[in-house]
């Protein structure tokens, strides 16, 4: 069976890629979101892909099936399930567009196949309750997971939710319970993060000093030697706590080194030899990771990119509202597997 996918809360196109990274059968018929610069970088990339400039309420049955749809990729708003979103839940407007989806559902008689991703908490939402009763009422078979892409060899942390879901039959493996990995993903190797990394020599990449002197303590720091990264955030160079890793060029020991130097003259407060104390931070050369690292760590492959005018913090902003490709892409193949 041919895929015919309706990619919904596209963004810059992370379901695409991940239909492709699965070579399955198929075509994506069409991509929808109302975000204009997201939508841009995803024509950009995708030019045979209609992207449709709507709001998700204004879907109908009747267009699915005009289109001839079989199978739904979509990444609802996770603002309404997250902190800094005060986890409103179905009392988040940014709800109303996944509530349409579950009353429109039932009626869209042509759809075979479903993934969706949200960000870890959704589970516990009402939000999830609704959709999981939406499925039930329309026929699917589903199962969930909470999975990050470290889980599957690739050196980055990104705690996600994940619904999949199919009428055709069950799936193989046991449901009922939410389920924290992935069948058979004993079997990858985990990524260099060197193999990842740009040479980088622009300087506004690098962490300024003031950023240096009061946040240097709080950073997550890795390096060539790292098997990690944090999960990178909309806010990533925005804010440099807690929005991402940041990287050193240095050797560990030889980092580790500069920092026992810093953390005595913290100690010894040594506010007289402030000279020496800056030299030292510079000398880690610390830097943020470019967005075309960042959509490596993605799993975007290296034919991804943004048009001309796509500011950095823009690049950021869409990366962090992203999906991981590789994730995305194994959970297709398991969806479909027969």
């Amino acid at each position: 069976m041919e895929l015919n996918i309706l990619e919904l809360f596209s963004g810059i196109g992370g379901m695409h890629y991940a239909f492709e990274y699965s070579q399955l059968k198929g075509n994506v018929r069409a991509a929808m979101d109302i975000n204009t610069v997201a939508n841009a970088v995803y024509a950009h990339n995708h030019r045979q892909t209609p992207v449709m400039n709507n709001n998700i309420q204004k879907l109908s049955p009747k267009t699915i099936e005009k289109l001839q749809i079989n199978t739904v990729l979509m990444s609802p708003p996770c603002q309404p399930h997250t902190r800094v979103g005060q986890k409103r839940d179905i009392e988040d407007k940014r709800s109303d567009a996944l509530n349409h989806i579950c009353e429109m559902l039932p009626m869209c008689h042509t759809v075979q196949y479903i993934l969706m991703e949200n960000v870890k908490g959704f589970e516990e939402s009402i939000a999830r309750t609704k959709y999981i009763e939406a499925l039930e009422k329309s026929g699917f078979y589903y199962r969930e997971f909470i999975l990050t892409p470290t889980q599957i060899g690739v050196p980055n942390t990104r705690h996600r939710y994940y619904c999949i879901a199919r009428k055709a039959n069950d799936f193989s493996f046991d449901g009922g319970q939410i389920l924290t990995s992935l069948p058979g993903a004993e079997t990858f190797k985990t990524k260099s993060l060197s193999s990842l990394l740009e040479q980088v020599t622009l300087p506004e990449f690098r962490l300024d000093e003031k950023v240096l002197k009061k946040r240097v303590w709080l950073l997550d720091i890795v390096t060539n030697e790292s098997t990690n990264t944090m999960c990178f955030t909309k806010a990533y160079t925005h804010y440099c706590e807690g929005t991402g890793s940041v990287f050193c060029p240095l050797a560990l020991s030889e980092m580790q080194n500069i920092f026992a130097k810093l953390k005595s003259m913290d100690d010894a407060n040594d506010g007289c030899n402030q000279t020496e104390y800056t030299e030292l931070l510079q000398k880690l050369g610390l830097r943020y990771f470019t967005p075309r690292e960042v959509s490596r760590l993605m799993c975007f492959p290296d034919n991804f990119d943004f048009p001309k005018e796509t500011t950095n913090r823009q690049k950021y902003r869409l990366l962090g509202n992203s999906i991981n490709v590789q994730v995305v892409g194994e959970l297709i193949k398991l969806m479909c597997e027969t």
